[in-house]
């Protein structure tokens, strides 16, 4: 019955994207059925193939390692405050440590590391489906960077891209997470190991959703030569990392605000709606449970996890995580790893304003018609979680 659900809710989500199409007939099925295909094998890999299983436990514990360093800055900044005996800080043991994580995205982004595996595996994907350098470079670049830094990478392209490849930003930018912000979750009790794999199935998901729902009716003006400024305009990598860690700090503090306002603001709904017996969580439990129940949540946990999945778009990935943390521990493997990648990206109602305003910086010309996809970017970005979740969910029945 879970692997029949599984199925049914993969063809669901390909089904409605293709519905709410803006052009079915142009809808490139051979690219879908690729990118799908290519999607599954990757999935595979990375958790059901032993060696693909051994290289992501040593990726993460390489990863979680080095980022275990930034520690030591906390440490000395905020003393006894992150000794155990302390007790947990959710400032100290999670917000800053962001600003070592970005500062050293700043440096390895100065050094060209990025954009080397940028290049690297956008060049590959580019080759195997078709689809315009830029836009492949996008969608492998928010493995890595945030919803708002993928579009400097491209920034000189923006007043140039396709509708479609406007929305494969946008998409790609709210269904992926930001390396800055990896050890944040890790805080809260989400393993590295299930961020990763969600990480690595962004961009092929990403070409799907958006593929489907604007698909591209001007190749004859994509953008084939691309050139990305790895320096970004810093004389040195000391430049880079300050800055890098400025904007750790702005991001921590963002999230910090976002948390305190957004805890508050449940509480009180929470406590206008106790009048009549229920609760914001409850409600979003019953909204979304349908979604859980076809990426084939154990039925014990649908509820639970409509919940997470109704947190993440409502209010945002944060408490999310914050609140999967608190159980994870008691579910089952399959459910805990679709719950995980199901909540990995920014895909919540504030990214819409965020995505707005982040790209439209750069080409405010276009900014009427980037309003007028962002909708559809923050629905696409939250599908691609939940597709790449239902992939991962079904091969674990195998």
């Amino acid at each position: 019955m879970t692997l029949l659900l599984n199925i049914i809710g993969i063809i669901v989500v390909i089904g409605g994207l293709y519905l709410f199409s803006e052009n079915k007939d142009k809808v490139d099925k051979k690219l879908i059925a690729k990118a799908l295909l290519v999607q599954f094998v990757l999935a595979f890999l990375l958790v059901k193939f032993p060696l693909g299983q051994n290289i992501i436990k040593a990726v993460s514990d390489f990863v979680t390692n080095v980022l275990n360093y930034g520690f030591e800055g906390v440490s000395f900044v905020f003393g006894s405050l992150t000794d155990e005996s302390t007790g947990y800080i959710f400032a100290i043991s999670v917000l800053a440590n962001i600003v070592f994580t970005a500062a050293l995205v700043g440096a390895l982004y100065y050094l060209g590391v990025i954009n080397f595996v940028v290049k690297l595996i956008g060049g590959a994907i580019q080759k195997l489906f078709g689809t315009s350098k830029v836009e492949s470079f996008v969608a492998v670049a928010n493995m890595f960077l945030s919803q708002t830094e993928s579009p400097i990478l491209v920034s000189r392209y923006l007043h140039s891209m396709t509708r479609s490849e406007l929305l494969l930003l946008l998409i790609s930018g709210m269904g992926s997470m930001a390396a800055s912000v990896l050890m944040g979750y890790v805080g809260m009790g989400i393993p590295m190991e299930y961020l990763l794999i969600a990480g690595a199935l962004v961009p092929l998901s990403s070409i799907i959703v958006s593929k489907l729902l604007i698909p591209e009716t001007n190749k004859e003006v994509l953008i084939e030569d691309v050139v990305m400024d790895r320096k970004g305009g810093h004389t040195n990598i000391m430049s880079a990392i300050s800055e890098g860690a400025s904007n750790g700090v702005q991001l921590a503090i963002g999230i910090g605000a976002s948390l305190i306002a957004i805890t508050g603001l449940v509480a009180l709904v929470n406590g206008a709606l106790g009048i009549v017996g229920l609760s914001l969580q409850q409600i979003l439990s019953y909204v979304f449970a349908p979604l859980a129940y076809l990426m084939g949540i154990n039925p014990d946990h649908v509820l639970t996890a409509g919940q997470l999945l109704g947190s993440k778009m409502v209010l945002n990935e944060f408490v999310a995580f914050g609140d999967l943390g608190q159980i994870i521990g008691s579910v089952d493997y399959r459910t805990g790893i679709i719950m995980a990648i199901a909540l990995a990206g920014f895909a919540n109602i504030s990214s819409i304003g965020i995505c707005i305003s982040g790209v439209s910086i750069f080409c405010p010309k276009r900014r009427g018609e980037i309003s007028d996809i962002a909708f559809k970017g923050m629905i696409g970005g939250f599908l691609v979680s939940s597709l790449s979740a239902m992939i991962v969910g079904l091969l674990l029945l195998f």
